[in-house]
């Protein structure tokens, strides 16, 4: 009942959003004349601030019309390299490629957020690498036909990935993974490195999860201490008939981004108190910085629920990749089997998410490697969005991801 009970709520709020919406431009433009009436900035800013947290966040666009590429603008152009059930294979293709610049492959997080979560690492590799992301879609939209979709699959999706982008000609192929994924993205490299298949040149891993064991957050905290009946009852639901998905088992995105809140709520509270006052002091670019941040991170999607219960069961309930147990499609995951692959893993020394350590525990793993492909850095003072997102991603950590590929290419 908990998404019929959020659509209400939305309905509910439909009106209110409407009203807020004509009384800010009523009070807040300056051809309107009660624009002019004595505190009329500040009722703007108050109905501003209703309407956007009355708002419907839909999916973002990424936004990335073209990039400086040695001084000169190039323009970038979306295309769709593969459009599968769950997931599009999504290229930024420059109208000028410069010849035999890295090919990248990025496996954004199926966590609830949209791929343009990664906007900003997208847009500071594109001036130097020919890059590629995992575009997932919300669960809620995909039919019920297209069947179920677990950790397995995942994994499946990355071999597959990697195939189609090495193509015929045996191109090189860089992976970076961003938080979640780095479990399953390790897990289908293992599995094609057993096989004998040919590997992406270098593994970056940012901020995820290899072993949950290590210096445990609250999140880890959450998803341990409760048993998988506990999320089964309580964060399950059916996505209602006016959907695309209609009856498809999912974790709603409005959950998600609830405990996302959970988790700062001081912190969003003095934003959304800081914007009110950027509006009322007329201070336009703090205003519109952060919009553009709330655009993002108030739109979410829903995830197969296959998926999720299978990565609370296997990433931290059983903690299996770390333990040496984990199957994937019946076959055992043997990271030590990886021998070609370079590895470099990435911490926030702030990391509130992916504790220290977790990350690095890849390396552990990844026992056929020689001292030569790995490499590891703690960000200092950095937290989880930091790590691909900010000033300190663009001038601390991508500088370093830009060698490491380059060195491997």
């Amino acid at each position: 009942m908990l998404y019929q009970v959020h659509d209400l709520q939305r309905a509910v709020l439909e009106p209110w959003h409407w009203w807020a919406q004509a009384n800010a431009l009523a009070f807040g433009n300056p051809f309107s004349p009660v624009s002019y009436a004595p505190q009329a900035n500040k009722l703007a800013a108050s109905f501003e601030l209703m309407l956007r947290l009355s708002k419907r966040y839909s999916r973002p666009a990424f936004e990335i019309p073209h990039v400086e590429v040695n001084g000169r603008t190039v323009e970038v152009v979306e295309e769709v390299l593969l459009d599968k059930p769950f997931c599009k294979l999504l290229h930024f293709k420059k109208a000028r490629a410069t010849l035999n610049e890295p090919k990248v492959l990025i496996f954004a997080p199926l966590s609830g957020h949209f791929s343009t979560l990664l906007r900003d690492t997208v847009r500071t590799m594109l001036p130097h690498h020919d890059v590629t992301i995992t575009d997932w879609k919300d669960a809620r939209e995909v039919s019920l036909a297209e069947g179920a979709f677990h950790f397995d699959d995942y994994a499946a999706y990355v071999q597959e990935f990697i195939r189609f982008m090495r193509g015929s000609h045996h191109a090189k192929v860089h992976v970076v993974s961003v938080c979640q994924p780095t479990v399953p993205v390790l897990a289908g490299i293992a599995l094609m490195a057993a096989r004998g298949e040919a590997l992406p040149n270098s593994m970056t891993m940012m901020g995820g999860p290899i072993d949950a064991r290590k210096n445990p957050t609250s999140v880890n905290d959450f998803a341990m201490r409760r048993p998988i009946s506990w999320f089964e009852q309580n964060v399950i639901e059916r996505v209602p008939v006016k959907y695309p998905g209609a009856m498809r088992r999912v974790y709603p995105g409005f959950l998600q981004h609830t405990g996302f809140i959970a988790m700062n709520p001081d912190r969003h509270m003095d934003s959304h108190i800081d914007y009110y006052k950027q509006l009322v002091a007329g201070d336009g670019d703090s205003a519109d910085a952060h919009r553009k941040f709330y655009d993002e991170y108030n739109a979410v999607m829903d995830l197969p629920a296959e998926y999720y219960l299978d990565t609370i069961v296997r990433v931290f309930h059983d903690q299996s990749l770390a333990r040496g147990t984990l199957e994937v499609a019946g076959e055992l995951v043997k990271p030590a089997a990886i021998r070609k692959s370079a590895l470099f893993t990435i911490e926030g020394e702030l990391d509130d998410i992916s504790g220290s350590g977790q990350t690095q525990a890849a390396h552990t793993l990844c026992t056929g490697l020689s001292a030569g492909k790995r490499e590891h850095y703690t960000a200092p003072a950095v937290g989880h969005y930091g790590i691909f997102s900010g000033r300190k991603y663009r001038e601390m950590i991508y500088p370093k991801v830009r060698k490491f590929i380059a060195k491997h290419n």
